[in-house]
């Protein structure tokens, strides 16, 4: 019989796909990523078209799995895409047909 895949893995990527089930979130990331720099809650919810509460929630739970990180300018608070993550997120294809996934480390 296959080993399963270890618990403690499973449960940070569980954690990634939770963090990714909302469209709203997928596309805060996407648009992140694709732009490469820190950005303000305003130009995020300017991009998104949301309200700035619900913007900041998103982005509240996706610095706690750390896709985004925060960086502190002046008062304001940037938030940008962890390239580290980019790395070691494994893509659903690949852990669901038993192909190695990265490990994840304490960049993710």
């Amino acid at each position: 019989m296959a080993e399963l895949l270890d618990r403690t893995v499973a449960q940070t990527y569980a954690s990634w796909f939770r963090a990714l089930a909302d469209p709203t979130r997928v596309q805060i990331v996407e648009y992140l990523a694709r732009h490469a720099q820190a950005m303000s809650v305003g130009e995020i919810v300017a991009a998104i078209g949301l309200a700035q509460s619900t913007v900041s929630q998103h982005l509240k739970i996706l610095t706690e799995v750390r896709f985004v990180l925060v960086e502190p300018i002046g008062t304001a608070r940037h938030y940008r895409i962890n390239d580290a993550c980019v790395g070691c997120f494994p893509s659903a294809a690949d852990v669901v047909m038993g192909r190695p996934a990265p490990s994840p480390n304490g960049a993710c």
